[in-house]
């Protein structure tokens, strides 16, 4: 249980380091100097040469000074002392201070973050080369190992109710083609809906003492330390972030919305197998809506769709789409198909969109359903299952064409565009894909039998 975690001891010899890297001094200039650039105080010594820098800063331990370059007029250098010798480096602003990717307020915080890492490459650099070889990551856990036995524990009951339909849904015999190694790789997890996701790593400044989540040494600097995975806030090096498994589990704290969030995302934080979105809408479809005629085709109200959008985002699964509130069936209809085309990563994802219309565009039917059939097992696993849930469902919107009109391949006019998007944005790739896109669909939904 996640009381028996112990956490690991953290490395403080990097923390150590930083302690005792040189401070920072401001050498000031004793005279005023014409055409002082107003971002820069009075460390700015005016237009004079590196022997001139190297003079004035001589024996003083990170001191520094700025000036503008002899040979290049209107440029700036940042002159400083470390190591018993002056470096020279090319000053930029653009509203904030730097020489390299990191920003800074002022020159103050700039030379002292510089003065630490410069003090801990020095010191370190075999060190930190060799950060990354024995991770406490994978010897003792961190703390993906405690988010994973929180959200079973607390989720148990959940999952073992779920499992019990998903058994029995999937259970059915597949005939040509199969994908059972998927399902069973699916079912013998003891996390059913534990799909593999990368983590959304973003540059992130700390404040106060941090220390990396995959090597347990400290995260030196004053900002830019490391990075932090916007989704499950696991605190890393950036070089480490380059060793961590695929392994995110997103935290509800962290998931502001339901529609427009990366699929896999959706469904890790909320431990569901589909976006709640689409097992809400389908629900509610099939039970009033299937043969409403020109279902998927007629569009609802949009200012109505864009309110069950609204109440996704803010109550969840928990979002009342009843006949009650939305007695039109193309308002649900419509907030599904907004759900798809809002999505950042489509269904049938920008990797595997040039191998679909590749397979679409072979002649021979048996050849090209093979082809499909090779390209949908490269989906994630959770835009696969997805994928197939809908397929599933559309399928029964065919049974109902006397009533609806909405046949495999009107279905597939219809959700070509809204299941797959090019990678570029071109306006000519989609208008010479659309045919292809419409196969695509309808081939999968008059084969989702065979196929899935």
């Amino acid at each position: 249980d996640a009381e028996e975690y112990q956490p690991p001891i953290w490395k403080s010899y990097l923390y150590q380091l930083q302690q005792e890297a040189p401070r920072p001094k401001r050498i000031i200039c004793p005279r005023e100097v014409e055409n002082r650039p107003k971002y820069y105080g009075r460390e700015f010594h005016g237009i004079i040469s590196r022997e001139q820098a190297d003079e004035i800063l001589a024996g003083v331990e990170g001191a520094y000074i700025l000036r503008e370059s002899q040979r290049q007029p209107g440029c700036y250098t940042l002159a400083l002392r470390f190591g018993n010798q002056t470096l020279n480096y090319r000053l930029f602003y653009d509203g904030k201070h730097f020489v390299g990717e990191k920003r800074f307020e002022s020159i103050h915080d700039l030379v002292t973050d510089g003065l630490i890492t410069l003090y801990i490459e020095t010191k370190a650099s075999e060190y930190i080369s060799k950060m990354t070889t024995n991770p406490i990551y994978e010897h003792i856990g961190y703390a993906t190992l405690l988010r994973e036995k929180v959200s079973r524990r607390l989720c148990r009951t959940k999952n073992e109710s779920r499992k019990a339909s998903v058994t029995s849904e999937e259970n059915t015999p597949v005939e040509k083609i199969t994908s059972l190694v998927r399902r069973a790789a699916l079912t013998q997890n003891d996390n059913h809906f534990n799909y593999e996701k990368a983590h959304n790593f973003k540059v992130h400044t700390f404040r106060g003492p941090h220390w990396c989540e995959y090597c347990a040494n400290f995260m030196w600097g004053l900002i830019a330390q490391g990075v932090r995975c916007s989704d499950c806030g696991l605190n890393v090096h950036k070089q480490c972030s380059k060793y961590v498994p695929n392994d995110c589990q997103p935290d509800l704290k962290r998931i502001k919305r339901v529609y427009c969030c990366d699929l896999t995302t959706l469904v890790k934080a909320h431990n569901t197998q589909r976006p709640m979105v689409v097992d809400s809408c389908i629900r509610e479809i099939e039970a009033r809506g299937l043969k409403s005629e020109g279902l998927y085709r007629v569009s609802g109200f949009t200012e109505h769709i864009e309110d069950v959008k609204m109440a996704f985002d803010r109550d969840g699964d928990k979002a009342d789409i009843s006949a009650s509130i939305y007695p039109d069936i193309n308002i649900i209809a419509g907030a599904l198909k907004l759900y798809f085309r809002d999505l950042p990563i489509p269904v049938i994802t920008y990797d595997t969109y040039s191998k679909f219309i590749e397979a679409a565009k072979i002649s021979n039917p048996d050849e090209r359903l093979e082809a499909i059939h090779e390209v949908l097992m490269l989906l994630p696993a959770a835009h696969y299952e997805t994928l197939r849930y809908l397929m599933i469902h559309l399928k029964k919107v065919t049974l109902h064409e006397k009533e609806n009109f909405m046949n495999a391949e009107n279905l597939g006019i219809v959700f070509g565009p809204t299941l797959m998007r090019p990678p570029e944005d071109s306006t000519l790739a989609t208008l010479n894909d659309m045919r292809y896109q419409k196969l695509i669909v309808q081939i999968l939904i008059e084969n989702e039998d065979v196929l899935f």
